[in-house]
């Protein structure tokens, strides 16, 4: 890991280089997503077929997963890991039921009555990886909020695995939530599939769920068409730590994230130099151990760091100039520092708020801005599922009341028609 020292040019030359890592979309991929989109768009259910077998080198027994597989998976699954989902649920729908919001009405005095309604969308598609990319946790932080939101139905998307059939950890993870229906179908054709309907997956107003560069391709070049929860960027974690931080404890959280993906960025903040050369030690003999140990080490030697700054302050600036998406503090009296961090996706506090916690478990969404965007984006929640409509009442004498504003901004804009339309009424 580079070992950077704060000074007000190196750490932000390499802010701006760690920004460019997300970089715009190859532009062959862009192609190919665009002729699979317009395939799909023409073609429907055969399109998306097509491209399954040319991609996942096998149709799938059946295009939408039975109930009766699903509640089979269920019933066979290991107990403990389903004991383990629906306590994360419970932690999930608790945290989530928190962001329920209620419309309003307000009626005055003089007979006007406005207000705000707020439901839930008709319909969300929820793209799921398989493969070795299938991950339960995500259904539960995509599924759960959605259907807290009151979204009427929820329509799941996964690749087959190569024999064709279902990823069974999955449909455990969608029998829990309350996933409505499942098709084997992945890739941007889902994508498509789910953006315009086929003679079989229902047309979505809303896509929500990771995936590879196709997949976040499609989203992209969809939105408009369909709404969508986030461009996602490569994964990143930054650590703000003091001389009281563990070692051991900083550098397994690091490289947590680091794992993810050569592009992951795991960035230390220390005002330690000890604790800086402490943590780049402890990350040599833990990444030993560690499975994805060749992933881990690309992404620490092209987008780690370990900047040290000279003051709390100082490193409060740097992490709130690069606005991660999981955020640790791992300083003496962490919650004093809260209120100052105004820039990321999620923050972790203390010595034992580790960022997998978030991932699986504590109960605040894991679906969250990267790539800087947690300057003015949000974490996935309830109202990313919910759709507000206002509505208006007004009585002819409170019209009456204020036509003459009406009627003078309204000519200011030469938009006269507007201003006929209040007039007419008092003719």
């Amino acid at each position: 890991m580079k070992k950077i020292y704060a000074d007000g040019i190196t750490e932000v030359e390499f802010l701006k280089e760690l920004g460019r890592r997300a970089g715009e979309t190859d532009k062959k991929v862009t192609e190919s997503v665009s002729a699979i989109i317009e395939d799909v768009k023409n073609n429907g259910d055969t399109a998306v077929n097509n491209y399954t077998l040319k991609f996942d080198g096998k149709l799938p027994e059946y295009y939408e997963v039975p109930r009766d597989v699903i509640n089979d998976a269920m019933t066979e699954a290991d107990e403990d890991f389903v004991n383990a989902l629906l306590n994360a649920q419970e932690n999930i729908a608790d945290f989530h039921n928190r962001q329920v919001e209620q419309g309003f009405i307000n009626a005055k005095s003089n007979g006007v009555i406005l207000g705000q309604r707020i439901r839930g969308l008709e319909r969300v598609g929820l793209y799921v990886p398989g493969g070795t990319a299938a991950y339960p946790s995500s259904v539960l932080m995509n599924a759960i909020p959605a259907k807290i939101a009151g979204v009427k139905e929820l329509i799941m998307v996964t690749p087959p695995l190569k024999d064709g059939t279902p990823n069974k950890d999955i449909l455990v993870a969608a029998a829990i939530c309350g996933v409505d229906r499942v098709f084997l179908a992945g890739g941007a054709q889902a994508i498509s599939a789910l953006a315009y309907g086929t003679e079989t997956i229902p047309k979505c107003d809303k896509i929500v769920g990771p995936g590879n560069i196709f997949v976040a391709t499609a989203k992209k070049l969809l939105y408009g068409v369909v709404d969508i929860d986030m461009i996602a960027g490569p994964s990143e974690i930054l650590v703000l730590a003091d001389e009281t931080a563990n070692p051991k404890f900083v550098s397994a959280d690091l490289m947590s994230q680091a794992e993810h993906d050569k592009l992951a960025s795991a960035i230390l903040v220390t005002t330690s130099e000890k604790l800086a050369d402490d943590t780049i030690k402890e990350i040599e003999r833990q990444k030993e151990y560690l499975s994805r140990k060749e992933i881990i080490e690309k992404s620490l030697e092209d987008y780690g760091a370990v900047i040290i700054a000279d003051s709390r302050e100082k490193a409060v600036e740097i992490a709130n100039a690069i606005a991660p998406e999981h955020l640790e503090v791992l300083m003496e009296n962490p919650m004093e520092l809260l209120g100052s961090l105004d820039n990321a996706g999620s923050v972790f506090l203390g010595q034992y708020a580790s960022e997998p916690l978030g991932d699986y478990y504590a109960g605040p969404n894991h679906v969250l801005p990267t790539s800087g965007t947690a300057r003015f984006f949000s974490p996935l929640g309830v109202a990313s599922f919910t759709k507000r409509s206002s509505y208006i009442y007004y009585t002819r004498e409170a019209l009456e009341e204020a036509k003459d504003d009406i009627i003078l901004v309204a000519e200011k804009e030469g938009l006269t028609a507007h201003a006929n339309a209040i007039k007419v009424r008092f003719e």
